[in-house]
């Protein structure tokens, strides 16, 4: 079955309708100005007396207008276009639906029942379950140093970095320069935040404390779960600090 069509004032032709239409105007007028000699001719012969320069005057002028009025309104002009089939909606661009927020409930908390893939999860629902509008586990090969990003009910953005590490594996300097790196530069934090299951070492809570990283050990990790703690965003702490947070710069000092 063929498409319908309709006719759509307004349209734009190309360079190929151009052309159309000047041939067929110079083809018109040269119809008409023939037309106009034969009558004039015919008439001459007959001897009907008529002022014959007088009417050729006027058939010119008539058919100037005429083609004039033809040329300089291109928007009465119509083109066939398609129309929508019958009965079908209008396209409307696809637009993916927005992510779901983390499960809270249950085990979903449940820190020390997980591995470091688990972690990134468990820390991902105690973003939603404080109050995050949007979370979402980025962690993984290439992610540069984010596991989750978080957006606060004010519409902050929150970037954390999730190390699952054994309670004797302290987290050091060099975590967190890697981390100070990409955390503000790269992933634009408004808050940035480094949880652990373990602890810093001093050169590492130094470094997080001079760029303005929020350190999250353990013992916070605990407190934050059982709501005994803020969340990590409402503790004050905003960065970046300075310049300081450049690894090369840590590193040379």
């Amino acid at each position: 079955m063929a498409t319908p069509e309709e006719e759509v004032p307004g349209s734009v032709r190309g360079m190929g309708s151009a052309a159309r239409d000047a041939v067929l105007a110079i083809g018109l007028l040269a119809i008409g100005i023939c037309g106009l000699a034969a009558f004039l001719k015919a008439a001459d012969a007959a001897g009907s007396g008529l002022p014959i320069a007088p009417i050729a005057a006027l058939g010119v002028s008539l058919l100037g207008v005429a083609l004039a009025k033809w040329s300089i309104a291109p928007h009465r002009r119509r083109v066939r276009v398609r129309a929508p089939r019958p009965g079908t909606e209008p396209t409307v661009p696809y637009q993916a639906p927005p992510a779901a927020l983390p499960e809270v409930g249950g085990e979903a908390l449940d820190h020390a029942a997980v591995d470091a893939d688990g972690f990134e999860h468990t820390v991902a629902a105690l973003c939603a379950r404080d109050g995050c509008t949007s979370v979402e586990v980025v962690g993984g090969a290439g992610d540069l140093g984010a596991d989750v990003l978080a957006t606060t009910a004010d519409g902050l953005r929150v970037v954390l970095q999730c190390k699952h590490y054994a309670v004797d594996n302290r987290v050091g300097s060099q975590d967190l320069q890697r981390f100070g790196g990409t955390c503000f530069a790269v992933h634009e934090a408004d808050i940035a935040v480094l949880v652990t299951t373990s602890t810093f070492t001093a050169p590492a809570a130094e470094y997080a404390a001079t760029c303005g990283i929020v350190c999250v050990d353990g013992d916070a990790l605990a407190a934050w779960t059982d709501q005994e703690a803020p969340a990590p965003w409402e503790t004050g702490a905003r960065g970046p600090g300075t310049d300081a947070c450049d690894p090369a710069r840590a590193a040379a000092s």
